[in-house]
């Protein structure tokens, strides 16, 4: 590691401190909680792929919100599974540091697609006149790709300062997977600058969108409240109910990890975040919008209806 002038070669991921007969169980539950996460995200991928009715600005930014779920799960989980089975649980200084860069970007795109979210449904109810025109299908796909590339350029910035920190011992990440600030606490060296840099832009990634989409939010609840009858205040509200419940977990979640102060318990806290975050978010995120979204239970209910027929 010459670049960095490091002289650690691999770290040790130290996980939960459990027993084997706890780990085994442990395995198994989140083996089958990752496989039910891939299928429910590949089953709103696939519906919205396949039903013309779910061919609309709204479901093509879900669609975006299922492949960084299931990328964001597929990053973590596989190596945390293989730790639980394994007493070996080391991990290459490279690998390393390419699992908290792309922890970190899909974190950051997905952050970001959901204030797009927010803005679609802000233009959905306070301008439902104009919504073709200013979410056209060339405004969407900008969006989209913003959102990606802010994500993943942001988590650069992120690899690059956490490469030019000297790692000399010790080789311990008191986490379940190689996550960012657990990896800042291992550099041997007083290089405060990056290490402020790196906290302030996590902190920026979630502060900002999250002020984005209460702005978004104000203008939608007053634009709801204006409305006459208390039908369309219901049914302008059920548009939105989905996205604020997903919004509340992943906001709700992170800044816990990365805003709270420090307490006694805080790394154990932080573990059971990140593993709710990286195994059942993903998992729920599909579930909140098939359960209580009524076009997309209608695309189910069709595509099983074409299953039978055929």
């Amino acid at each position: 590691m010459g670049v960095n002038q490091s002289w650690v070669t691999e770290f040790i991921l130290v996980g939960f401190q459990l027993s084997v007969e706890m780990e085994v169980l442990l395995f198994w539950i989140f083996s089958l909680l990752y496989i039910f996460s891939l299928l429910a995200n590949g089953m709103i991928l696939g519906l919205i792929c396949l039903d013309h009715s779910l061919h609309t600005p709204m479901y093509f930014f879900l669609s975006h919100l299922a492949i960084i779920d299931m990328s964001y799960a597929s990053n973590n989980v596989p190596k945390m599974l293989a730790n639980l089975m394994n007493k070996k649980r080391t991990i290459s200084f490279v690998p390393c540091i390419m699992q908290t860069y792309l922890y970190y970007a899909f974190a950051a795109a997905e952050c970001l697609i959901l204030v797009v979210m927010s803005y679609d449904r802000y233009v959905a109810i306070c301008h439902p006149l104009q919504y073709t025109v200013i979410m056209s299908w060339r405004v969407c796909t900008i969006l989209a790709v913003m959102s990606w590339s802010c994500g993943f350029a942001l988590s650069l910035v992120h690899a690059i300062l956490l490469l030019r920190l000297p790692f000399c011992g010790p080789r311990d990440v008191n986490h379940l997977f190689c996550e960012i600030l657990s990896i800042l606490k291992l550099a041997c060296a007083d290089t405060w600058v990056n290490q402020v840099v790196i906290f302030a832009t996590c902190v920026f990634v979630l502060v900002g969108p999250l002020c984005l989409m209460l702005v978004s939010y104000m203008h939608i609840f007053w634009a709801i409240l204006k409305i006459q009858t208390k039908e369309g205040r219901i049914k302008a509200f059920s548009t939105c109910s989905s996205h604020l419940c997903v919004v509340g977990l992943f906001f709700g979640i992170a800044m816990v990890v990365y805003i709270v102060p420090d307490s006694n318990q805080r790394e154990e806290q932080e573990k059971m975040l990140s593993l709710f975050h990286s195994v059942f978010n993903p998992m729920l995120n599909p579930l909140i919008y098939s359960l209580r979204n009524a076009q997309v239970k209608g695309a189910l209910h069709r595509a099983l209806q074409r299953t039978r027929s055929m």
